[in-house]
């Protein structure tokens, strides 16, 4: 019997069938990605259901954590348990990294609620997810990566999705499956949209704003939240954008975590034809050395990229 006929592809694709046909994975992967997703739906509904309120903890950061974070954070770490594919996973609330079994074949560093500050203003936010093969990702680059993906909650809860062939967005239906939505999303060299982070550092930091500026007098359009997810998801889904989150005397290297946040976003845009920099080096580049690890971030349209990063390397 021809097995082709059998698994071709379904007239309303899902999340599974797209990364049985299109992903090109090990099974293994194919079943941790959808554990994640099956994390993000019970994020979605805590979402909407769970007071907004303070946790009475803070993160390793010394950021004060809001109830919708430890449950959120909670929710992944038992999804992520138990999977039985995770040799070991950091979460950006958490200063360790979880070991489980090195047996296993894959290890993740998630960020659970991006954004999640703005969840009382009703504002889009979001989880992001590096997936790295191997008992750790400690002493690898972003580069690594054999997966990354993303969920955001707003007025849709959308997956995007790239395992190195393309970038691929899921919507969440009323069923509660992930069904496709677009595929071979890709990011234009050049950019109409800029979002800049970390506006304090214009005032200490002078190429900074000489980049600010040149925005400004191109008459750029400004697109801009306060949630990673919610920004770089604006320049995946309209093809073209630049996000911008540099270094100032508070964070001298940048606010943003290389593992958790940089590492997982640079990998989607460079499998969406963009780019992803420290205004340096290529993000994907970057040795992890902690999963504290900050970096600076220029990401999106490959000529804006480059054109921001000369700015500040003068």
């Amino acid at each position: 019997m021809d097995t082709t006929d059998i698994c071709r592809m379904p007239g309303r694709v899902s999340l599974n069938a797209h990364l049985y046909h299109k992903g090109k994975i090990p099974d293994a992967l194919r079943h941790l990605i959808l554990d994640i997703s099956r994390a993000a739906k019970y994020i979605q509904f805590a979402i909407r259901t769970t007071e907004a309120g303070l946790a009475g903890s803070i993160n390793q950061y010394g950021e004060d954590q809001l109830k919708l974070d430890v449950l959120s954070d909670e929710i992944i770490r038992q999804h992520l348990s138990e999977s039985r594919r995770v040799a070991s996973f950091a979460s950006e609330e958490h200063d360790e990294v979880i070991e489980l079994d090195p047996s296993l074949p894959y290890s993740v560093a998630y960020d659970p609620l991006d954004g999640s500050s703005l969840v009382d203003t009703n504002f889009a936010i979001g989880s992001i997810f590096g997936i790295y093969e191997g008992a750790t990702f400690i002493g690898k680059t972003p580069r690594d990566q054999v997966a990354a993906l993303y969920v955001l909650y707003g007025p849709r809860t959308l997956l995007i999705y790239s395992t190195g062939n393309s970038v691929h967005e899921f919507i969440l239906n009323e069923v509660g499956e992930f069904i496709l939505l677009r595929e071979f999303l890709g990011i234009a060299d050049d950019a109409k949209n800029y979002s800049p982070g970390n506006l304090r550092a214009v005032n200490e930091n002078g190429a900074y704003k000489s980049v600010m500026d040149g925005w400004l007098s191109r008459a750029l359009t400004l697109r801009y939240s306060g949630c990673m997810v919610a920004d770089v998801h604006h320049i995946v889904s309209k093809g073209q954008g630049v996000f911008v989150n540099v270094g100032g005397k508070k964070y001298p290297e940048g606010k943003l975590r290389l593992a958790f946040e940089c590492g997982p976003f640079a990998y989607i845009a460079h499998h969406a034809g963009g780019l992803a920099s420290d205004g340096h080096s290529d993000i994907l580049d970057k040795k992890l050395f902690t999963i504290d690890q900050r970096t600076p971030i220029i990401i999106g349209s490959s000529n804006e990229v480059r054109a921001v990063c000369d700015v500040l390397s003068r």
